[in-house]
């Protein structure tokens, strides 16, 4: 349910939504969402003073305060093929 959010608001927001790559990660009881984007992308992810990645984690946090759970959000770039 998380991934399907986090997916819908990222993939409206990049360039080359079929890049985008989320995971789940399930540790104890805190869900950790990575979240990766092409290089070109991670700009619209961040924002100006991460003001967008800071509106995402508080959208999806207040998602998971309603379903008493916790969760977080991860951004890393996604390496292409031939890029160390």
């Amino acid at each position: 349910m998380y991934k399907e959010l986090l997916e819908y608001i990222v993939k409206n927001l990049v360039s080359m939504p079929d890049k985008v790559n989320i995971e789940e990660i399930k540790e104890d009881s805190k869900l950790t969402i990575k979240l990766g984007v092409a290089k070109d992308d991670m700009g619209r992810i961040i924002g100006k003073e991460g003001r967008i990645i800071r509106s995402i984690r508080e959208i999806v946090s207040a998602y998971a305060t309603k379903n008493k759970e916790k969760v977080s959000v991860l951004v890393e770039e996604i390496k292409e093929q031939g890029e160390n």
